[in-house]
């Protein structure tokens, strides 16, 4: 018998078997180029997935913002959570045919799964590759399953992946605060745990509000003289006594403001010193209750200070809850800041340290509102780990605050307690619901809390606030080579990048796609720090031995500052349709205003309606949330239709 000869030829995406007569034998798709894949893995018993990421490294003379983002991933033991799947075909398909019976991904376990499909599908025609994330966040240190079939071109394959253990770090710092190995490898002495109000004279900063005219700050902002500012204060009416002070509280970030990245198994996150954290604290008028007041803490937002709490305390007053506030890492200036209150009775102006949290960390002599909070930017090695660290480390901070609250507090001096060790809540604006977020998926002593306004990730924040959208634009054009790529997009780069509910992007901007993919690398870096990982923990899947966790979320509609689709990312993530109050800013007379801040700005219609609502679902235990207009059509809750929050209002 003649023997045949076979030549192999590639048409159309699938490769067909010819015989010599020209007959088709047979036909076998080609395989698919599918990331994430655990090929891009090494082995690794020091991690908890027992892998690392491995992948390849670029031309590191030209890509070197690129090169530094992988040297980062490659320390991780696994995959981020929210991943931009790459699926390059050989050939065109039809995005529209693109569906969850024909590409999807399945989690590997013993348990019954669905089927996820992708979302947010890009289709890049110059390069035959579909990109697109999960529908919803994928669980950390899991293994996933994706599938291609052949339904889409002809093409079929699949590939395996292992997600990341993005919350162990901060989980990590939480036990060894409660272990005690934090405080001691600080050199943080058993008595030294709680908070102190005593200044350097031996004098107390605890006053009678009713003898308070002002309270001032003086911030260093560097070399320079300090600066002085009036601190606006609506908190008078219902307060009995205004407080200052400072807690030690061990640190792990380090001179670059990173915490260096640890096997997940076998290491942990190492202590690296210690800091002295101001707080301001206000108690209510009224008889204090057996054990004391309870109290609440709230988290202020980015740029914005400890003195914010004279702004959001003024339902928990009348209510007889006790409120208190840090600054985030590398806010309120730098360390020679100082505070100032203005006496009645004898009439003098009485000063201490403010405890500015502020560094220069690039030397250029000043120190901003937020200067340490963040690592330097491009192109510094360090830049996408950018707000990752200086979050966690706030989020540590507070969890500290906690502790020193348990250890108990004599606020005047009495020998008797003025805070209730074992009641402690926490509420937050902006950025301080980010961290809180965080506080609030990891921190078993917090069991209710109340965030107003936050969102993530980071990135996506920046992308689609008009407020800090120039802030990504002067990154993208520092990074070597610059990813600034022009077109119709705002501030010098267009991203091309659909929103959840988006139909898909058949036709990106020339430049669009390496920018996805750097703020696909940088998510990943940041996704230990984000709140979006955190979220789930809260209510739907928290730490063993952990409670189950009574939230308020409410978010505004229209915000320009953390827009609505960052806030829906976290609503998805955490399962939080039932627990978050949407404010209609556009029903009200301030609709022309961003209502970002309407929690604090007495110039937004919302405000005392919002405080009113964290207030009683603190004085419920977290058990009511009221609708703080009733029938009326400027607070929806719970939010009607949580797509709401899938655009931006503006």
């Amino acid at each position: 018998m003649r023997r045949r000869l076979f030549v192999i030829v590639p048409l159309l995406g699938a490769t067909l078997a010819f015989n010599g007569l020209g007959a088709v034998a047979h036909a076998v798709p080609l395989p698919l180029s599918i990331f994430p894949n655990d090929t891009f893995t090494v082995a690794d018993a020091s991690q908890l997935t027992g892998r690392r990421v491995n992948l390849p490294m670029t031309n590191c003379s030209v890509q070197v913002s690129k090169c530094n983002e992988i040297a980062l991933v490659d320390q991780l033991d696994g995959f981020d959570l929210d991943p931009n799947l790459k699926i390059k075909f050989s050939g065109p398909i039809d995005v529209s045919k693109v569906n969850g019976t024909n590409l999807y991904l399945e989690r590997v376990c013993s348990c019954r799964v669905a089927r996820m499909p992708l979302v947010r599908l890009v289709w890049d025609p110059s390069t035959n590759t579909l990109y697109g994330h999960p529908k919803h966040q994928l669980r950390e240190s899991s293994t996933y399953h994706v599938t291609v079939t052949s339904g889409i071109n002809g093409q079929s394959g699949t590939a395996t992946f292992t997600t990341m253990s993005a919350t162990v770090g901060l989980r990590q710092m939480q036990a060894q605060l409660d272990d005690g190995s934090a405080y001691t490898a600080a050199g943080i002495a058993a008595a030294d745990r709680g908070l102190h109000f005593v200044r350097p004279d031996g004098t107390r900063t605890v006053y009678p509000a009713t003898n308070v005219t002002m309270v001032r700050r003086f911030d260093d902002t560097g070399s320079g003289p300090l600066v002085e500012h009036m601190v606006l204060d609506s908190a008078i009416p219902g307060a009995a006594t205004y407080a200052f002070g400072s807690y030690l509280s061990p640190s792990w970030l380090d001179a670059d403001r990173k915490i260096p990245q640890t096997p997940t198994r076998t290491g942990a996150p190492a202590i690296t010193g210690l800091a002295e954290v101001g707080f301001t604290l206000i108690l209510p008028t009224g008889i204090k209750p057996a054990g004391g007041w309870p109290v609440a803490i709230f988290g202020p937002g980015i740029t914005r200070s400890k003195y914010d709490l004279f702004l959001a305390s003024d339902e928990n007053l009348k209510r007889g809850i006790a409120t208190i506030a840090i600054d985030p890492v590398g806010h309120a200036f730098g360390p020679r800041s100082e505070a100032g209150v203005d006496l009645a009775v004898p009439p003098t102006t009485v000063r201490f340290s403010g405890f500015g949290r502020g560094v220069d960390l690039n030397h250029d002599g000043t120190i901003t509102d937020q200067e340490g909070v963040s690592t330097l930017g491009q192109p510094s090695r360090y830049a996408s780990v950018a707000l990752r660290d200086g979050l966690r480390q706030t989020a540590a901070d507070n969890m500290a605050l906690v502790r020193a609250i348990g250890r108990g507090v004599d606020v005047d001096g009495d020998g008797t307690d003025d805070l209730r060790p074992t009641d402690v809540d926490y509420y937050a604006q902006s950025l301080g619901g980010i961290y809180g977020t965080m506080v609030m998926g990891v921190d078993p002593l917090v069991p209710v809390g109340a965030l107003n306004v936050p969102g993530g990730p980071i990135v996506e924040i920046a992308r689609l606030s008009p407020a800090f959208r120039p802030v990504l634009a002067t990154e993208l054009a520092n990074r070597i080579p610059s990813l600034l790529n022009g077109g119709p997009g705002a501030d010098g780069f267009t991203e091309s990048v659909p929103l959840y509910l988006d139909p898909p992007v058949t036709d990106p901007y020339p430049g669009a796609i390496p920018i996805q993919l750097a703020g696909a690398r940088t998510n990943w870096i940041d996704r230990p720090g984000s709140p979006e990982t955190f979220a789930p923990l809260e209510r739907k899947r928290p730490p063993a031995g952990h409670p189950v966790k009574k939230v308020l979320y409410q978010f505004a509609f229209g915000d320009m500052t953390v827009p609505n689709p960052t806030s829906a990312t976290l609503t998805r993530a955490g399962f939080l349709r039932d627990v978050v109050s949407f404010y209609r800013n556009d029903l009200t007379p301030t609709a022309s205003t961003n209502p970002h801040g309407f929690l604090l700005d007495p110039r937004i219609s919302g405000r005392q309606m919002g405080q009113l609502q964290i207030a009683t679902f603190f004085a419920s235990a977290g058990t009511t949330i009221i609708d703080p207009d009733g029938p009326g059509p400027v607070w929806e809750t719970p939010i009607a239709d949580p797509n709401e929050l899938e655009t931006t209002h503006y």
